[in-house]
């Protein structure tokens, strides 16, 4: 890229989530992308009075999906299946979009199988959206 050229960053608000075999849309919030190295200190007998620190498991929190409750049941019949010991590993992606609705970054996870829902706080005297959250264990993310 030429010095001197501006990128803009993406807008938060214009993302897809593709999951294999779960068709939902309208996702209100994605948040869980995340990767961490955990530190390990370690000092050898002759070493200086110092610790050394190396890199030890790589850790990946669950991926949390948040949307307005509609009549789809696919996530609660794949969470439901995991309750009762079935679990059903999935592969699924995390899209950015630019502002035409073209695919800018897209987040990979691997091996994801819900691990908690989370329904609705209902509230007679509120005028909101009624939302609903799955969590999504996984065993790896990749930026693609």
């Amino acid at each position: 890229m030429p010095l001197g050229v501006r990128v803009d960053p993406f807008f938060a608000h214009s993302f897809l989530v593709e999951i294999d075999q779960v068709a939902q849309a309208g996702f209100q919030q994605v948040s869980g992308l995340e990767t961490t190295t955990a530190p390990v200190p370690y000092r050898e007998g002759n070493d200086p009075p110092t610790m050394r620190q190396l890199a030890g498991l790589v850790t990946y929190p669950a991926i949390v999906l948040r949307w307005g409750i509609t009549t789809s049941a696919a996530f609660w019949q794949w969470r439901e299946r995991a309750m009762t010991g079935r679990i059903e590993r999935r592969n699924g992606s995390i899209v950015l979009l630019d502002e035409l609705g073209q695919e800018q970054v897209r987040w990979n996870f691997v091996g994801g199988w819900p691990s908690k829902w989370t329904g609705p706080a209902l509230n007679a005297t509120a005028n909101e959206v009624a939302i609903e959250s799955v969590e999504i264990t996984h065993e790896g993310l990749v930026r693609a």
